[in-house]
C-alpha cells in the first residue's frame, strides 16, 4: 500500500485543539492598575515663553521677528540665563526641511534652554 496514514495526524491535531482550549482561559491574568486620569482641557501656556517659526524657505522668525541662524546662540544663551527660564515653542512649516529644524534644537539645547516643544495645528 503507498497511501499516507493521516489518521494519527489528526488524532494528535486534535488532541493539541482540546488542551489548548482547556488551558488558554488559566493563562490570562488580570493585573489592578491605577491608571491615571485625563482632563480634555486645553493646555495652558506660561506667558514667558518664545515662539519660534521655520518656514519652508529656512528662514526663522523670533517671536514675530526675522532673525538669522548666526545671531540664535546669544539670544537661546541669554534666554537660558532668565529666572524662570522661558519655554521655546517651535512652530515649523509642513514643508520645512527637517536639518533646520534639528540644527535649531541643538543650538537651543546646547544653550541651556530644557523647554523645548513643537506647535502644531489640531486636525
Amino acid at each position: 500500500m503507498a497511501d499516507m496514514n493521516v489518521v494519527p495526524l489528526v488524532d494528535v491535531m486534535l488532541v493539541l485543539l482540546v488542551i489548548f482550549i482547556v488551558t488558554a482561559p488559566l493563562l490570562t491574568h488580570a493585573v489592578k492598575i491605577d491608571l491615571p486620569k485625563v482632563s480634555s482641557s486645553v493646555n495652558q501656556t506660561r506667558r514667558d515663553h518664545i515662539e519660534f517659526g521655520i518656514r519652508e524657505n529656512d528662514q526663522l522668525v523670533w517671536n514675530g521677528e526675522p532673525v538669522a541662524l548666526e545671531a540664535l546662540p546669544p539670544r537661546f544663551a541669554a534666554a537660558a540665563q532668565e529666572n524662570p527660564q522661558p519655554e521655546l515653542h517651535i512652530r515649523a512649516d509642513r514643508n520645512a526641511r527637517y536639518e533646520s529644524i534639528a540644527k535649531v534644537m541643538a543650538m537651543a539645547a546646547k544653550a541651556g534652554l530644557s523647554r523645548i516643544g513643537f506647535l502644531s495645528l489640531p486636525e
